[in-house]
């Protein structure tokens, strides 16, 4: 451990208009809590709880760590990449032997897809109203 006078690890994820603020604490349980709730709860979908503890998964620390997170913007798919983001930032930041494996999985990685601005005279960003001959 790089820090072990230190009682968390913290890391900042963001995906989309989501930031995470993440921190990990040792010799924990497995706990995940978002903005106070359990992670199963807070995010709802399966899919997106399994997002969020993949860097956990990869490198077996599933039960060694009690994460605490605090997410604000975007919605809840933005908001479980945020996630994922900062839990892999803060076990690189445990442990430095953590970032080649984290970078190959590409969890280092911010993923900087937005949401296209809206055109004026378009539907959307791109999408036209219907053409009408006569």
């Amino acid at each position: 451990m790089a820090e072990a006078k230190r009682a968390y690890f913290y890391g900042t994820g963001r995906r989309k208009t989501a930031v995470a603020r993440v921190r990990l604490y040792p010799n924990g349980n497995g706990t995940i809590m978002v903005n106070g709730r359990n992670v199963d709860q807070y995010l709802g979908r399966e899919v997106l709880v399994m997002l969020a503890r993949s860097p956990l998964r990869l490198l077996e620390h599933g039960d060694q760590f009690d994460v605490s997170a605090r997410v604000i913007g975007g919605g809840v798919s933005g908001q479980a990449g945020a996630i994922r983001h900062g839990i892999a930032r803060a076990l690189v930041r445990a442990d430095e032997e953590n970032k080649p494996v984290m970078r190959r999985a590409g969890f280092l990685t911010r993923d900087s897809r937005m949401k296209e601005r809206k055109k004026y005279g378009l539907k959307r960003a791109r999408k036209a109203p219907q053409y009408t001959k006569r």
